[in-house]
């Protein structure tokens, strides 16, 4: 047997302006961006180098999910970001003035940092321990 995790859904308040975000300051690739109605899209994005899962952008279309853009994991670190230059990908965020949460750490498992996405989604950036 053989199964992963395809997509995750990340709830926006608007589709364009979270694939801004996510290509233009994060690098993402734009996998798909299908209209499937007058207000719904199909919208996929991942990391550089990223083969599997991706992040399916979902547009808040009531009240109630409106709610939850930004706090998905109730104030937790909500998506984790591997990166195989911790260093480039840090400098990165600090270059499109994306905001740090936590400054770097060197823990057991490798290097890590805490930052907020456009909504306030808390991200862990990490450059695993070899």
């Amino acid at each position: 047997m053989k199964q992963h995790i395809a997509q995750v859904a990340l709830v926006v308040d608007d589709y364009d302006q979270a694939i801004e975000f996510y290509t233009r300051k994060l690098h993402f690739s734009l996998v798909e961006d299908t209209v499937l109605s007058e207000t719904k899209r199909w919208v996929r994005i991942a990391p550089p180098g990223s083969t599997e899962c991706c992040l399916l952008l979902a547009k808040a279309a009531t009240d109630e999910q409106s709610t939850y853009v930004g706090n998905q994991a109730g104030g937790r670190v909500f998506l984790f970001l591997d990166t195989d230059n911790f260093k480039r990908d840090y400098q990165n965020l600090l270059d499109q003035k994306i905001q740090i949460v936590r400054e770097p750490l060197v823990e057991p498992y490798g290097t890590v940092a805490v930052f907020a996405d456009l909504y306030g989604n808390l991200w862990d950036l990490i450059e695993p321990a070899r």
